[in-house]
């Protein structure tokens, strides 16, 4: 066996792998015997069929299945040996590779296109200044978190008059053209109306400062502009019969609630930070302002690693790269979506590309590795962010192992994991190498800066 290869130029080469018959025949043999012992034939107890009918029968078959193995095995065993960095896979030179037959041939010459990651030299230095972005915890920020804390302990009450977004409760009728009720009219008993969700200001306005026993005459249709859903919901019918329903409505008021938020006290104290850790008002608030500061850094940190990117992919400059290699490969992997989808995303696979190769420099110059603690540590970064979302700030250890463990189980979740956590850490590198230009900005504008991209 001899395996050779050709650079044909910078980022492209052609690998040639030679077999002979002394490389596969031993073990030609061994599978022969091996099939042998399996193979039913009539006329013949089993493991008792003649070598020689086995042979007629399956040593061509069995001969390319042992080939086979051998060109991956010695392909890209020579391939991790010489330290040849490929990009996507050996592909079958379609130019030069003569045609095989294992009916006739016992020799065998194989020849591969290799596309060649491009040759270049990244490097971060302090004279290198990137933008980092600090979100501002603005005190409103502060406060509608806590809204979000005293309006899980709130409730209803009743109240005398209505102010906006309370909730009504009474007698919906419908009026004849004189404004009377109309006999075998449409009439609802505990109709319940939320005048704030109305959507003609007109209608709405009706409503102000209305009392228990107040009778107020409305449309429903103008309401809420002849919305089906809405207005079936609330009068009880069809959606088909609401085109026609266009009268005015009597609504005598019965019951009047409002939402209270609840009091702001040790109790929610102790459900979101932990029985005891917090005390008065002000550490609770200081706390909260902690806690979404720390889930910004995440943010912030993602935000630098774009223009970190940026910066990086400017200095090294385009590379070149064997585009009809790469294009066949792209192909190969998107057979289902054809060769416009290949031409369409070649440019942008481009980026990535380039991007993948300088990250992969980085990591290896900063020997950033990860190991399964990272991986583990990551999980539990991820569902304590979820439950942030949710306004839990603090989550018990066994409820963060469990959820860690389930993600861990599924291989994408983990390559997601396995990718964030070394992005952590070149992000953290990088931070230590480059000149920062710390920025404080608003959410806002935060946000604004990905549309701008």
């Amino acid at each position: 066996m001899n395996i050779s290869l050709q650079n044909i130029d910078k980022v492209s080469a052609l690998l040639t792998l030679k077999i002979e018959k002394s490389d596969y025949q031993e073990q030609v043999e061994k599978s022969l015997k091996s099939l042998r012992q399996k193979v039913q034939m009539p006329g013949f107890r089993k493991g008792m069929v003649p070598m020689s009918l086995v042979k007629k029968m399956y040593e061509k078959s069995v001969m390319g299945e042992e080939i086979n193995k051998i060109i991956s095995d010695k392909l890209f065993a020579y391939i991790k040996d010489n330290n040849i960095n490929m990009l996507g896979e050996p592909l079958p030179n379609e130019e030069k590779q003569a045609a095989i037959d294992f009916d006739t041939m016992e020799e065998f010459e194989f020849l591969f296109d290799i596309a060649l990651a491009p040759e270049f030299t990244v490097e971060a230095t302090n004279k290198d200044k990137v933008p980092y972005y600090n979100i501002d915890v603005t005190d409103e920020m502060v406060d509608s978190q806590i809204k979000n804390y005293t309006q899980r302990s709130g409730n209803y009450e009743k109240v005398d008059t209505y102010q906006d977004k309370d909730m009504l409760k009474g007698l919906i009728a419908e009026l004849d053209e004189n404004g009377s009720t109309k006999e075998g009219g449409i009439q609802v008993e505990g109709a319940v109306i939320m005048p704030a969700y109305m959507k003609n200001d007109d209608q709405k306005a009706l409503f102000n400062d209305a009392k228990v026993n107040d009778v107020i005459v409305f449309n429903p249709f103008n309401a809420f502009n002849g919305h089906e859903a809405e207005i079936a919901s609330l009068l009880h019918v069809e959606k088909e019969q609401v085109a026609e329903l266009k009268s005015d409505f009597s609504y005598q008021v019965e019951e009047i609630t409002r939402f209270v938020d609840g009091e702001l006290n040790q109790d929610i104290f102790d459900q979101v930070f932990g029985e005891g850790t917090v005390k008065t008002e002000e550490e609770f608030r200081n706390k909260i302002k902690e806690a979404v500061a720390s889930q910004f850094v995440a943010d912030s940190d993602y935000r630098f690693l774009l223009d970190a990117r940026e910066m990086l992919e400017t200095k090294v400059g385009k590379l070149e790269f064997p585009d009809a290699l790469l294009k066949r490969v792209m192909l190969l992997n998107n057979e289902d979506k054809g060769e416009s989808f290949v031409d369409e995303n070649y440019e942008k696979s481009l980026e990535e590309l380039t991007w993948h190769l300088i990250k992969e420099k980085l990591v290896k110059e900063y020997e950033i590795k990860v190991e399964q603690e990272d991986v583990i540590n990551m999980a539990k970064e991820a569902t304590r962010a979820q439950f942030a979302q949710y306004g839990m700030m603090t989550v018990p250890d066994d409820i963060l192992d469990n959820y860690a463990k389930e993600m861990l189980k599924k291989k994408e979740s983990v390559d997601g994991l396995v990718n964030r956590a070394v992005e952590s850490k070149l992000a953290g590198a990088l931070k230590a190498k480059v000149k920062l230009q710390d920025k404080t900005v608003s959410l806002d504008e935060f946000n604004k800066l990905f549309e701008e991209k």
